[in-house]
């Protein structure tokens, strides 16, 4: 079901930013401060949030909190049938349901309108999906590993490489990359370098910025051609003990704030409205649940108005690092 670029000329309304997402931020902080959207539209976009929200159930609250994976425009070597995802039937009746607020990884705007209209003249309250992928070096076009690319030493090379991701991204009906990866990765053995700039924090802070100018373009979220960005993971995540992927991070507040904190400080500087917690925990508490990081630095101390999505499945990690039950 994947459709090439020049046939992709329907693409959901750019309302699913401030429809869906809206919602899902209202929850948590509140994504109403916009780049490109007037205060008169923001301020009727959170009335209709305040009002959406007073009718909504406990169960349509945490649906729209709720992001699975695209059964209706995965590649099929994508589809894991273990993942418990990849019923169309089953997703197409919890989206009517209103248990879904958001859908990853599929790229096809013909299917993205078909799904999209599902939610917005099918569910009780018909509030659109937002739809988010990974797009890491490239939709169609493929551009070099961000670790290579960063070698170049170039930030005007990162944006437009970016921004053409963007391009292709927006045309395919996607509203959210779950990039730039700004993890600062000192460790070799851990096996996501690949996706970040490196071991050097300064370099990290520019490209970051500029992954996010890219994505989001120069006009606002507001713009057809704008990916909402989410410089990932937070926090700490290329630190785990021995270079073990989703191990725990122990380290100083020094090294926190002085190393692995800085790139996404630029990212949300650049206007990155949205960022990724990790699977790792961060002395002794898994980053997905961790006031420290999440409320005192990033709300409190940062005064980000963005929301948080959790990496995939990183909630279940609260289990495994023995937080949760």
């Amino acid at each position: 079901m994947f459709d090439s670029p020049s046939e992709n000329r329907l693409v959901p309304s750019r309302r699913s930013v401030l429809g869906a997402g809206a919602i899902l931020t209202a929850l948590g902080a509140g994504l109403f401060s916009v780049p490109g959207i007037s205060q008169a539209r923001q301020a009727r976009a959170r009335e209709r949030v305040e009002a959406l929200i007073g009718q909504m159930t406990i169960v349509e609250k945490a649906g729209q909190l709720n992001i699975l994976g695209d059964p209706f425009r995965f590649r099929p070597q994508n589809v894991n049938p273990l993942d418990g995802q990849g019923n169309p039937g089953r997703i197409t009746q919890m989206i009517r349901d209103g248990h879904v607020g958001n859908l990853f990884n599929g790229v096809g705007a013909e299917a993205g309108r078909r799904i999209q209209q599902i939610a917005v003249e099918e569910s009780r309250l018909k509030i659109p999906l937002l739809f988010a992928a990974d797009i890491i070096h490239g939709v169609y076009t493929v551009f070099p590993v961000p670790l290579a690319e960063a070698s170049a030493f170039d930030t005007d090379l990162a944006e437009r490489t970016a921004r053409a991701a963007a391009l292709e991204g927006a045309v395919s009906a996607i509203h959210q990359t779950f990039a730039p990866m700004v993890d600062v990765a000192r460790d070799q053995r851990w096996g996501r370098v690949v996706e970040g700039a490196g071991e050097d924090v300064h370099l990290n802070n520019l490209l970051a910025a500029a992954r996010v100018r890219g994505f989001q373009g120069n006009k606002g979220l507001a713009d057809r051609d704008a990916l909402l960005a989410t410089p990932k993971h937070f926090a700490a995540y290329s630190a785990a003990i021995g270079g073990m992927d989703y191990n725990s991070t122990d380290m100083s507040d020094v090294t926190l704030r002085s190393t692995y904190l800085p790139p996404f400080q630029a990212a949300f500087e650049a206007g990155a409205l949205s960022t990724m917690s990790a699977f790792n925990d961060l002395n002794g508490v898994p980053t997905s649940g961790n006031p420290y990081i999440l409320t005192d630095i990033l709300r409190d101390e940062w005064g980000f108005t963005g929301f948080v999505v959790s990496d995939y499945t990183s909630d279940q990690e609260l289990i495994a690092h023995g937080f949760a039950e």
